[in-house]
């Protein structure tokens, strides 16, 4: 769905008293690591929204190799996942438009990311919603996945 269509799902569930839920990622070559990431995210609110980085930006990002799968086949994926009610796909380096535009009431990212630098956090802060870290699965990573293809 576009974001205009998530942003309009989003009020909806808000005025019907449900709360959103918003986290980010590339999500390429989904593992178990993404699996409890949305699990847990989810079991923040009532329902999740998930932003995935575009194909450019997940280039930008990650380098000209990667995305490994392309966006609308990771859109998919995720949106089959029973804890997401919603996928939308950003083009910018970082999901800050997207946020801003969803305003949502729990904004959730893996522990490797330090609150700091947790793009969003204020915008979420300011609306009176919260920021949550979830810790990560050990040894659970694209890019080491990736770098262990690579090796063999």
């Amino acid at each position: 769905m576009d974001l205009n269509g998530v942003v309009d799902r989003a009020r909806a569930w808000k005025a019907s008293g449900e709360r959103v839920v918003f986290t980010n990622g590339c999500f390429d070559l989904l593992h178990a690591g993404h699996v409890a990431l949305l699990e847990a995210a989810r079991r923040e609110g009532d329902r999740l929204v998930v932003g995935i980085n575009s194909d450019r930006s997940v280039r930008a990002l990650k380098g000209p190799d990667r995305p490994i799968v392309d966006e609308a086949e990771r859109a998919e994926t995720l949106a089959a996942f029973e804890a997401v009610d919603e996928v939308v796909v950003y083009d910018e380096e970082t999901p800050l438009e997207t946020i801003t535009a969803l305003l949502p009431d729990v904004l959730v990212k893996g522990a490797d990311w330090p609150e700091d630098r947790i793009v969003g956090r204020d915008v979420v802060r300011a609306a009176g919603g919260r920021v949550v870290r979830v810790e990560l699965v050990p040894g659970r990573s694209t890019t080491a996945i990736v770098g262990q293809i690579r090796r063999t």
